[in-house]
């Protein structure tokens, strides 16, 4: 990986050439690192220049990523784990069964119950219980999401043709030209605060699609507190997984 150096410190970053491109991009992301692209014929010396002029920013966007908490190790799917919902965990209960062929997940009396064939693998488990549990967050969040849709869309004046919790990998959220709105199904482990957080900041896109002035006065006159919010997301996101 190609690197440059801005006084004691090393950056690595990662090079990408696109002939159709007109000028250089810089993006620091928490898993991508530094991401460069660049257009046909740009020399070493050129880029790195731009580069040095970037340090401080890349440096101090680069350090803001220190505070993400770490993603935990993928869940082992055994008796006592707990799986968070809307901010709270609840314990899981497996029961190894000779009369099943098909592992079942239900919510019962505080705590999920799984139900998996005697004969199943560990690695077999868990891909039915992952498949599961993330089918259950999708049909339970839905249906919480739409409730609070009636107390914001009121408030905001805005509705979403449709909205759906689905697979979305580096997004939590987002807002389409046809005003439907695409949440990623992992939110409904966070905080119900911080899925209204979501909720406000995806209904404000219908408005404004973009992070304009405008746009984030709307968000605060309905969420005066979401920059609290959007912070728990940015540093604590990472742990909402599987």
């Amino acid at each position: 990986m190609p690197s440059f150096q801005y006084g004691n410190t090393a950056l690595e970053y990662s090079l990408e050439v696109k002939p159709d491109k007109r000028d250089i991009s810089i993006s620091v992301e928490w898993l991508d690192g530094v991401r460069v692209i660049v257009p046909e014929g740009v020399e070493e010396d050129q880029l790195h220049s731009i580069l040095y002029k970037k340090a401080p920013w890349i440096l101090n966007k680069w350090n803001s990523f220190q505070e993400i908490v770490d993603p935990p190790l993928p869940k082992e799917y055994v008796s006592g784990e707990k799986f968070a919902y809307l901010g709270r965990n609840y314990r899981l209960k497996v029961h190894k069964r000779d009369d099943i062929t098909q592992s079942t997940l239900v919510f019962k009396q505080g705590k999920f119950i799984a139900n998996v064939p005697s004969s199943y693998a560990d690695q077999e488990k868990n891909h039915e219980l992952y498949e599961l549990f993330k089918e259950w967050y999708k049909l339970h969040g839905e249906a919480k999401i739409k409730e609070r849709l009636n107390i914001y869309c009121p408030k905001m004046g805005l509705s979403p043709s449709k909205i759906e919790l689905k697979e979305q990998k580096m997004r939590w959220g987002t807002c389409t030209g046809d005003n439907a709105i695409y949440l990623n199904w992992r939110i409904v482990m966070a905080p119900l605060v911080i899925v209204d957080y979501l909720l406000v900041h995806e209904l404000a896109h219908i408005k404004y699609p973009n992070h304009s002035k405008e746009y984030w006065q709307l968000v605060h006159s309905i969420m005066p507190d979401y920059e609290q919010r959007k912070e728990w997301l940015r540093i604590n996101g990472p742990t909402l997984s599987l």
